[in-house]
């Protein structure tokens, strides 16, 4: 019997190309990571960018445009060598004379929140970022109250269908 664990599983990946088959065969489609130039994001980012947008995280700021952003540009080891702000700025969809300060103030709400951590570089607040793994922030603002109990089930079962790691597996493995 075929695996259905992995990458893509062979059971689940069976049953996606036929449904491709039959229902798209024409299409040329979207084959993620396994193509050159995608980037990773959590499965259970949408879950992520509702906490973001809470009043009592972001007031009426939302940051999840910066954050998807910042993923875009991790190439590994969780840092991310920033480039000029008004870059960033842009990617994340600020454009005109206050960008970059828009750009910056989500910044601000992402470390505030626990997402990311800023590494000055010479006289740049945000030479490079740290991306912190997304569980364990999350983990923390649902400790601190601050994030709904039904989001925060609804979170989590997206967490276990998708086999992302929980904060508390992640924070094991440092000890």
């Amino acid at each position: 019997m075929a695996n259905s664990k992995g990458k893509g599983g062979t059971v689940a990946k069976g049953r996606r190309s036929k449904l491709k088959k039959e229902f798209c065969p024409d299409e040329i489609t979207w084959d993620g990571p396994d193509e050159m130039g995608y980037f990773c994001t959590p499965r259970t980012f949408p879950y992520i960018s509702c906490v973001l947008r809470q009043k009592n995280i972001s007031a009426n700021i939302d940051p999840t445009s910066v954050l998807l952003e910042l993923y875009s540009r991790h190439m590994g080891e969780g840092i991310i060598e920033m480039s000029h702000e008004d870059d960033h700025a842009n990617a994340s969809g600020y454009f005109g004379s206050r960008a970059s300060r828009s750009w910056r103030d989500r910044m601000k709400i992402l470390e505030d929140a626990g997402f990311i951590k800023a590494i000055e570089k010479g006289s740049r607040k945000y030479g490079y970022v740290v991306l912190v793994h997304p569980s364990i922030a999350m983990k923390k603002l649902y400790d601190k109250g601050l994030i709904l109990d039904s989001l925060w089930n609804a979170y989590r079962s997206r967490q276990i269908e998708s086999s992302e790691y929980k904060a508390e597996d992640l924070l094991e493995s440092d000890e």
